[in-house]
């Protein structure tokens, strides 16, 4: 499947999905109290280790964090390449004052907003993708 550069296409075809659960960015010197297979992902900064976990995980870990997220799935291929697709959901979010933090994968965009607005974020999405033109 090759992977989607038109920003229109884009997001005409992004379907938000909303997963399950409930997630937190923490930072860490050492990850190796936390079992690899838990993370959602993690990131190598110069003042520690960002990582991404579900709440309840970093709970028993004892794990410090400040912000409890949502998870969306963007269920479209999108191109490392493609330009603008960040932009045009940060402007709608942000219209709507939903703080966003994205991280691109390979295959999708997944985006992390506050658990509080999971779903009007996820309306906001929906709403922008049908705006498109054909």
């Amino acid at each position: 499947m090759r992977a989607e550069t038109d920003l229109d296409k884009l997001i005409k075809g992004m379907t938000p999905k909303l997963n399950d659960g409930a997630y937190v960015f923490v930072t860490l010197k050492d990850v190796s109290q936390i079992d690899r297979n838990d993370t959602i992902c993690e990131f190598k900064e110069e003042e520690g280790i960002t990582v991404i976990i579900e709440k309840n995980k970093a709970d028993l870990l004892k794990l410090d964090y400040e912000f409890v997220l949502s998870w969306i799935t963007l269920m479209i291929h999108s191109s490392l390449e493609a330009v603008g697709l960040t932009a045009a959901i940060s402007t709608a979010l942000t219209n709507h004052n939903i703080s966003c933090n994205v991280i691109a994968g390979y295959y999708h965009d997944h985006l992390f907003v506050s658990k509080q607005d999971s779903e009007k974020a996820v309306q906001v999405l929906i709403d922008l993708s049908k705006s498109t033109s054909d």
